[in-house]
């Protein structure tokens, strides 16, 4: 099966955004490493209605108008990842957990090592919020959009909570 894809030009670079007729399969960021996210053959199609969808949302929370995505997601990955993915879906906007937070969420304590290796696969970034995840102490930690990307993506959400 072929997937849809368009280009969205956004405040952290061109983000590539990819569809199947089930819902958005994933966000990728101009410099993404193929290997991280690997994706059948996909072809452009900006009028794929779930790009549409996606594209929109995404304008929104880039004008701080949207805090929550209702647009359809095509998680694809191990059940693990999956489970880690779901977790990142439930950091509230504007907040972070760490690794082990999210290991702990998912009811696997010790697992905060896979935790990040789960949350380096996400292949929905912002969507499913993986820029909210950081270190046990605080820190940034990596980031497929790299940690300007997700500086910025924190600090905007931050200034829409006026936080």
């Amino acid at each position: 099966m072929t997937l849809a894809t368009t280009l969205f030009p956004s405040p952290v670079g061109t983000l590539t955004l990819v569809a199947s007729d089930a819902g958005l399969v994933a966000v990728l960021w101009e410099d993404d490493d193929p290997a991280r996210v690997r994706l059948p053959v996909t072809a452009a199609r900006p009028d794929h209605p779930v790009l549409r969808q996606a594209a929109t949302q995404l304008a929104d929370y880039f004008a701080g108008a949207r805090q929550h995505f209702d647009v359809p997601l095509d998680m694809r990955g191990t059940a693990f990842q999956q489970r880690v993915w779901a977790a990142l879906l439930a950091i509230p906007f504007g907040e972070t957990r760490s690794y082990g937070a999210i290991a702990s969420a998912i009811g696997q304590p010790t697992a905060s090592r896979a935790v990040g290796a789960a949350n380096g696969r996400n292949p929905l970034s912002i969507l499913a919020p993986c820029h909210r995840v950081v270190g046990s102490n605080g820190a940034l930690t990596g980031f497929a959009g790299g940690l300007a990307a997700k500086t910025w993506l924190l600090d905007h959400e931050r200034q829409v909570l006026g936080t």
